[in-house]
């Protein structure tokens, strides 16, 4: 039986299934009951639970009214075993007009057994909210 994959493991496949747009796959690095937070939502704190929902938010990405890049990755190991922090700047650009946004973002990420327990997603949501102006 092979070993899970680890923290750092997990957050590269995360971001690789990003970058890629691999919208479908996505879900599968989270465990049933995960839990991910954005705590800096626009009008309000955002919280998804479970797999299927967070599935089902991912297969609504290429409906959002814009394209997301990603660039200057870091991942950083902490203390915690199980606790990696993903650090990368996002380019988001209008589907219509071509408006582009960047800002950095930092993900605080859980994983356990191979699979990303809990998330806090720190976005600059204010930021990106100018994109729709």
């Amino acid at each position: 039986m092979s070993q899970p994959a680890s923290p750092r493991e997990v957050a590269e496949s995360l971001s690789k299934r990003f970058r890629n747009r691999s919208w479908a796959e996505l879900s599968e690095l989270y465990d049933e009951n995960a839990v991910v937070e954005h705590p800096f939502a626009l009008p309000q704190p955002m919280r998804t639970e479970g797999r299927a929902a967070l599935h089902e938010r991912f297969l609504s990405a290429p409906t959002r009214p814009f394209e997301m890049s990603w660039s200057a990755e870091v991942i950083y190991q902490t203390d915690d075993p199980e606790v990696v922090i993903m650090q990368y700047d996002s380019t988001l650009t209008a589907k219509e007009g071509g408006k582009t946004v960047t800002g950095a973002n930092l993900l605080v990420i859980r994983v356990r057994d191979g699979r990303i327990v809990h998330s806090v997603d720190f976005h600059n949501h204010a930021a990106f909210a100018t994109l729709m102006e």
